[in-house]
Order: structure tokens, then sequence, then C-alpha cells
């Protein structure tokens, strides 16, 4: 059995928000892009945010640090997926010390 055949046989078993995980983790992998994040200059201070919407990443960040679950975050914003939220966890990871300012910018402010 390859590789490719052992992942076809776990996704069934996946959750919405693993398969979002790993759709993401491909998806970076392939092109090291962060798909549905943009950085718009003069939209929220040029801050990250999921596409189509004015949601910072470093906001999702911040509430998933204080202990809110993706499910009441996604509960929290109706217009996020629970690919938006996988987005969001990869940008961070490769942004990590940007996405850390952002909220300790804001939580000053």
């Amino acid at each position: 059995m390859t590789i490719l055949d052992q992942v076809r046989d776990l996704i069934p078993g996946m959750s919405p928000s693993e398969k979002a995980q790993l759709l993401q983790w491909i998806a970076q992998d392939l092109g090291g892009a962060y798909p549905g994040i943009e950085s718009t200059p003069g939209v929220i201070g040029g801050d990250a945010c999921i596409v189509r919407t004015r949601i910072p990443v470093w906001l999702l960040v911040q509430a998933r640090k204080l202990g809110t679950s993706e499910s009441k975050i996604l509960e929290s914003f109706p217009s996020l997926t629970a690919l938006d939220l996988a987005n969001a966890w990869a940008y961070y990871r490769a942004h990590q010390d940007e996405i850390d300012q952002q909220i300790m910018q804001n939580e000053a402010a």
C-alpha cells in the first residue's frame, strides 16, 4: 500500500476541520502561499485578514490563545468556514512574530 493509498483511506474518518487543515498543508507545501489570507494597505491597518472579510488573523489567534474553541469561533463569526480557520492557523505558524506583535499592539490600544 502506497502512502497515497493510506491517505485516501484516512480521509473519510477525518472531521471537516482536519480535512481543511490537511488541504492547507498540501497547498502550502506546493506553493508556499497562504490561500484565503490577504493584507491590503488601508484595510484594518494592512493586517493579514481572512479574504472577503475584515477579520484579522491576529484576532482569531488571540481568541484561540484565550481558550476559545474553533466551533465557538465559527459560531461567533458566521461568515467564517473551517478552511478559513485552517488558513489562519497556517499563516500564524509561518508569521508568528508578526501576529504576536499585532496582538500586543491591539491589547495596548
